[in-house]
C-alpha cells in the first residue's frame, strides 16, 4: 500500500493515509527512517512517507486473545474514522484495503459524511476464510458478518479482488459484475533482483551444502504449515533437505516445539527477518513453499508468491488444484502444486526437485519472466490509477487511503 500511494501521487493524485502505528513485528530500521511525532498525543501520531502525510492510530501489540484483538481494532476504527473526517482534505476516492472486513464500514462512514466514494480492496474474503478454517462457528456472529459483508459490497463504488476465482466468489454472492475488478498485487522487480544461491544468509545458517526449502510469513491456521513437520518426519538425513520457517503467528510456538522434537533436526524455525534480507533469503533457497490450508484457496492468494517468482526461485504451492495460486503456478510453469495435508506428495516433489536442480532452476527463471510480464509495480499501479480516476469521475484530484 505504501508503494501504491507513492505511485498514485506520482501519477497526479493527492494522497493522505490513515493507518495504525507499527505494532506487529515492526522493523526498527524502518521506524528510524520514518519517525512518528505526536498529533493527538499518543492516541494519534504523524509521519511522512516519501513526502506523503501519514496519520498513525495507536495500536497495541498483536495479542493471541481474540477479545483483546477485537477491542484493539474497534478502537482503531473509531479513532481512524474521526481522524479521516477531521484531518484529511475531502477526498474524491477512499481506498479501503481489507481485512478486517469492518474497514469497509469505516470507509462508508467517511465517504457518506464527506460526499466521497470508496473502493473496497479485498485481499482475503471474510468471513469465508475464517469459517472455512473453523475459527468462526457461532451462527449468529457469522450471519452478522455476512450482513456486514453484503452492506460493504453494496455501498462501495467498486470492489477490487486480487485473483479471478475470488471475483467469481463475489459474483456468486450477488455483487454486481461491473463493480468487481481483478487487480493483482504487485512486486518491485528492482528490490528483488536474483542473488547468488551461496550468500551471507546461506552461510550463516549452514545451507550451502544442503537442499534448502524456505517459508517466510505468518504462522497461523490459514497457512497449514503442519505439512512441513509431517514431510520433514518422512525425510531421513540422507536426503539432505533443510526446512527453514521464518515469521511469527499464533502457531509459531507449537511449530517450534514440533521442529525441536524431530529426530532428524531438519526443520529450523526463525523469527521474522529484516525486510532487507529477503533477497538473500530467497537467493539461499533451492525451493520456496507457499502453503494454504484446505478450503482457503478461493478466499485469498498469498502475495509472497510474486516476490518468490521475482527472485527467480521455483516454488511448491501447497493448495487445492483449482485455486488461484495453483492456476498461477501452472500458467507460469514456475513450480509444482501439492494438495494440502499430502505430506507424502510433498516429499516426492522435494526428492524430484533435489535430483533435478537444473530443471527447477529453469522453473524459477520462468517465474520471473511471468512476473515481469504481468505483475510489475508499474503495470498494477497503472490499473489502480485508471480505476481511481474512473470512480472519481475523471477528476483524480485526491485519494484518501485508509
Amino acid at each position: 500500500m505504501g508503494d501504491l500511494a507513492v505511485d498514485l501521487r506520482a501519477r497526479g493524485h493527492q494522497i493522505s493515509v490513515v493507518t495504525t502505528a507499527p505494532h506487529y513485528n515492526p522493523d526498527p530500521d524502518a521506524v528510524g527512517r520514518q519517525p512518528l511525532r505526536p498529533e493527538w498525543g499518543t492516541l494519534l501520531r504523524r509521519s511522512d512517507f516519501d513526502g506523503l502525510p501519514i496519520h498513525h492510530v495507536a495500536m497495541p501489540a498483536k495479542s493471541p486473545n481474540a477479545i483483546a484483538r477485537i477491542a484493539a481494532w474497534s478502537g482503531f476504527h473509531i479513532v481512524s474514522t474521526i481522524a479521516a473526517l477531521v484531518l484529511v482534505e475531502r477526498p474524491d476516492v477512499i481506498l479501503a484495503p481489507s481485512p478486517p472486513l469492518s474497514i469497509g464500514a469505516s470507509a462508508w462512514v467517511v465517504a457518506t459524511l464527506r460526499r466521497s466514494r470508496f473502493i473496497y480492496n479485498v485481499q482475503e474474503i471474510y468471513p469465508d476464510i475464517a469459517v472455512n478454517l473453523g475459527v468462526l462457528r457461532n451462527k449468529r456472529v457469522i450471519a452478522a458478518l455476512e450482513a456486514l459483508e453484503r452492506f460493504v459490497y453494496r455501498r462501495s463504488a467498486a470492489v477490487t479482488v486480487i485473483a479471478p476465482r475470488m471475483r467469481r466468489r463475489l459474483l456468486a454472492k450477488g455483487v454486481e459484475p461491473a463493480k468487481v475488478h481483478v487487480i493483482p498485487n504487485f512486486v518491485d522487480m528492482e528490490r528483488l533482483a536474483p542473488v547468488s544461491r551461496h550468500n551471507d544468509f546461506s552461510r550463516q545458517h549452514a545451507l550451502d551444502d544442503l537442499f534448502a526449502v524456505t517459508y517466510a510469513g505468518n504462522m497461523g491456521p490459514a497457512q497449514g504449515l503442519d505439512i512441513v513437520i509431517a514431510a520433514a518426519r518422512r525425510l531421513d538425513s540422507a536426503a539432505r533437505v533443510r526446512f527453514l520457517l521464518m515469521g511469527d503467528g499464533i502457531l509459531r510456538g507449537r511449530l517450534t516445539a514440533d521442529a525441536a522434537a524431530l529426530p532428524g533436526g531438519n526443520v529450523t524455525v526463525l523469527p521474522y527477518q529484516p525486510n532487507e534480507l529477503m533477497p538473500q533469503i530467497y537467493g539461499a533457497s533451492d525451493v520456496c513453499l507457499v502453503p494454504q490450508a484446505a478450503a482457503t484457496g478461493s478466499d485469498a492468494i498469498p502475495s509472497k508468491v510474486y516476490r518468490i517468482m521475482a527472485s527467480a526461485r521455483p516454488l511448491i504451492a501447497v493448495t487445492e488444484a483449482d485455486s488461484d495460486l495453483a492456476l498461477l503456478v501452472h500458467a507460469a510453469g514456475c513450480g509444482a502444486v501439492v494438495p494440502p495435508s499430502d505430506a507424502a506428495g510433498l516429499v516426492d516433489v522435494l526428492r524430484a526437485a533435489a535430483a533435478h536442480r537444473d530443471r527447477w532452476r529453469d522453473m524459477g527463471l520462468r517465474g520471473r519472466a511471468h512476473v515481469m510480464q504481468h505483475y510489475t509495480r508499474e503495470i498494477v499501479c497503472g490499473q489502480y490509477d485508471a480505476l481511481v480516476r474512473e470512480v472519481a469521475g475523471g477528476t483524480g484530484r485526491a485519494a484518501g487511503v485508509i
